[in-house]
């Protein structure tokens, strides 16, 4: 290696490297094993992963570096110019060859029984690398398992101490729950407190484990990988629209795994996205058309039907309640195809009352969801971040991410205003924990607005806290005002996971919204997709105005609370069952592919709204095909958005800041069973600060009712300086915290 560059042509922060003779440019300080990834060179690795740091402690990556007197490791060893280096050289093979062997001397070589077998690192590099017989005699060593909660399965005996799963936690998901014990052959990765994984981004662990040592609890001796068929598919749990497959064995979804975009998730999946998938097969799913015959308040009340009976049952309610008598609602996570339906269907039914903003409260101002004003890939370059009313980490998971990786990468400021100090995996540079009611105030605070104006990048998100509070116009109208004085780029999460897709496709309101059609109750409603109980923001009022009505439900679920307030449930096949189209925050319209077998007689809810609109004899209904749906076109938004006055929340009681729970955000996900076992999904509560605790007599582990203008609700108390002064923090999508909205409370001792 001479003094000179090898190749003067190349821009100043590039070398020339020579891989098994194959001449190429490599970025100085990158590593051999990046330079041989990107020219299609295989070196084997095990610790080694091109999101983590770099650990080198497998050993698996020798190989042989011209005047280098021993093997280097490929993906701790810079490039330097004029480097030489042989990857398949008989001296780096022989090492390759003994790393190997050192490996195999304690696995237990139980790949008949290991869920990682047919996807295993290890297997496959034994094939080329390994022995058919092992030299070594000795027992081999035995590491007791340990229980990390019901998402990941352990079988430590497996590990090869590649330290993936410790990078993992420490690096990306900020929570440092596992890290290594003791020393030498003795050495055993654990939690070592033994307790559950709390990450929301667990499941990762099993992707980047190299072995069978962590895999999928959920699947666990489901099924084998070539058994299974892969079908492209998005999250629809949040706006982000995390890729993935489904991994789906006649017709049954079995799991389901991240699929790479650097755009959105990277190669990251959440746990949210990855387990939900058994909320498709509870008991309660809707299978059958269902017609309500009694009013007894049980299952008698309810006779399974033909889709010809049932059809004709929702025809005519729908021509016995057309025009503005009829409301229309739909859940902010329906399909674009599903959306543009059912626009047309209340335009073709003459009916205004037409809305998906079903997680909102004030719709004063006619907001509806935005493509975020800077790109979701370049957040984690921004150098100030501003988080206001969200608690980023339940909402967004994997932004939260990405804004960990600004914080820990690129030294961005992080600020946070909120009702509650809610815990994230990165460091603050300042925050204001303030009752609701003063959230629009503190943002406006002028050492706020001077810290973030110096900044290059700068970048607000506003989150459901903020966006579904009762004067959400006011905290919108602040926001705005200072991504203006700032110059920050103005990001709101989109209220659903497809709430952008539906505003685009016209299901908004020309006459009354979700609150005008609840203030003025309708004669009759259809709802889509929509657990009345849970998912209404006001579930109270909601219940009230449908039980009283008509109501035609298209269900995935034939759930107690839809029961009670419909008369005909129509069965209707869920994301991942259905081809769909949804649109994330970023404004990109994402395809996904049927995966599952749509359970019983559920059928695409596309079709559906075809087979009925033909019942109608409506005009806009005559095509044959999802093809000819999109070819008819889509109604067009109205111009003017109808609007309902901001709710009065009152002076009297302390302020309701709600959140949703991370694990009860819809149906699917409250179904799912290892989800409602995850230690971040915690009880219903209500939290108060200390000050306002003492205040009222009351001590942390009592049971209070909390009393609301349309309800009441009795639920334990926890005490928590994280509360502002003057607020009770609930979580919302438990049945417990429904009647409580989001105004104000009275708490008092049960």
């Amino acid at each position: 290696m001479s003094a000179q560059p090898v190749n003067p042509n190349l821009p100043p922060d590039h070398v020339t490297v020579f891989i098994d003779g194959v001449e190429m440019a490599a970025p100085k300080g990158s590593m051999i094993i990046q330079a041989a990834d990107k020219a299609g060179i295989p070196i084997p690795r095990f610790c080694y992963h091109d999101k983590l740091a770099i650990a080198a402690n497998c050993r698996m990556c020798l190989v042989e570096v011209e005047k280098m007197p021993k093997p280097a490791p490929a993906c701790a060893t810079p490039v330097m110019d004029g480097m030489k280096i042989a990857t398949r050289s008989e001296k780096a093979l022989k090492s390759q060859r003994n790393v190997m062997e050192f490996l195999l001397i304690n696995h237990p070589l139980d790949c008949p029984i290991c869920d990682q077998g047919g996807e295993c690192e290890l297997q496959d590099l034994s094939l080329g690398y390994g022995r058919s017989v092992s030299r070594f005699q000795e027992r081999k060593r035995v590491v007791p398992d340990e229980d990390i909660g019901p998402l990941v399965a352990t079988e430590m005996t497996r590990c090869i101490q590649c330290t993936r799963c410790v990078r993992f936690t420490a690096d990306i998901a900020g929570t440092y729950e596992l890290g290594g014990m003791y020393r030498g052959e003795n050495l055993q990765i654990g939690t070592y407190d033994g307790k559950p994984l709390t990450t929301e981004l667990s499941g990762n662990v099993v992707d980047v484990c190299p072995v069978g040592a962590l895999t999928n609890k959920v699947f666990q001796f489901r099924a084998r990988p070539w058994e299974l068929v892969a079908r492209e598919s998005v999250g629809y749990h949040d706006a982000m629209g995390s890729n993935l497959f489904t991994h789906v064995r006649r017709g049954e979804v079995l799991r389901t795994v991240p699929r790479d975009n650097e755009a959105v998730n990277e190669c990251w999946l959440s746990d949210r996205d990855r387990y939900s998938h058994q909320g498709l097969y509870a008991e309660d799913r809707a299978v059958k058309p269902l017609l309500k015959v009694g009013e007894s308040g049980t299952d008698n009340d309810w006779k399974e039907v033909s889709w010809a009976e049932g059809l004709a049952a929702a025809a005519g309610l729908l021509r016995a309640h057309g025009g503005d008598e009829l409301g229309v609602l739909a859940h902010p996570a329906t399909s674009n195809d599903e959306g543009s339906l059912l626009a047309r269907l209340a335009d073709a039914l003459g009916s205004g009352n037409l809305d998906h903003r079903i997680f909102n409260r004030d719709f004063s101002d006619g907001a509806v969801a935005e493509p975020f004003a800077m790109p979701l890939a370049e957040i984690e370059q921004a150098d100030a971040i501003v988080l206001f009313g969200t608690n980023i980490r339940h909402e967004l998971p994997l932004l939260h991410q990405r804004i960990r990786k600004a914080n820990t990468h690129r030294n961005a400021k992080v600020y946070a205003v909120n009702p509650v100090d809610f815990d994230f995996a990165f460091s603050l540079a300042a925050k204001q924990i303030v009752a609701p009611s003063q959230l629009a105030g503190a943002l406006n605070d002028a050492a706020l607005i001077d810290a973030v104006k110096g900044a290059s990048r700068p970048v607000l998100i506003v989150g459901a806290l903020a966006e579904n509070h009762p004067q959400a116009a006011a905290l919108r109208a602040a926001a705005k005002a200072f991504a203006e004085a700032t110059g920050a780029a103005l990001c709101r999460i989109p209220q659903g996971a497809n709430a952008l897709g539906l505003a685009r496709n016209g299901v908004l309101p020309s006459k009354r919204d979700v609150a005008g059609m609840f203030a003025e109750p309708r004669a009759a409603y259809v709802i889509y997709g929509i657990e009345p109980g849970l998912d209404f923001a006001e579930g109270a009022v909601a219940q009230k105005a449908l039980k009283a009505a008509k109501v035609l439900a298209f269900s995935h679920f034939a759930c107690k609370s839809t029961r009670n307030v419909a008369d005909v449930i129509l069965p209707i096949g869920a994301l991942p069952e259905i081809d769909a189209v949804l649109t994330n925050l970023d404004g990109i319209e994402q395809r996904t592919q049927a995966g599952g077998k749509l359970p019983g007689e559920a059928r695409e809810g596309w079709k559906v709204l075809r087979a009925l609109g033909g019942e109608l004899q409506l005009s806009a209904f005559e095509f044959i095909d999802l093809a000819g749906a999109k070819a008819a076109g889509k109604v067009v938004a109205p111009d003017r958005i109808a609007t309902s006055p901001a709710l009065a929340v009152g002076d009297a009681g302390l302020e309701v800041a709600a959140s949703a729970a991370i694990y009860r955000t819809d149906g699917v996900v409250r179904r799912a069973r290892a989800l409602q076992e995850h230690p971040l999904n915690t009880s219903p509560r209500i939290t108060l600060n200390p000050v306002d605790a003492e205040a009222s007599g009351l001590t942390h582990g009592q049971v209070v009712k909390v009393g609301a203008p349309d309800g009441t609700a009795t639920l334990p108390l926890f005490v928590d300086a994280c509360v502002a002064k003057g607020s009770a923090w609930i979580e919302s999508g438990h049945g417990a915290t429904a009647p409580l909205g989001a105004g104000r409370v009275t708490v008092v001792r049960a």
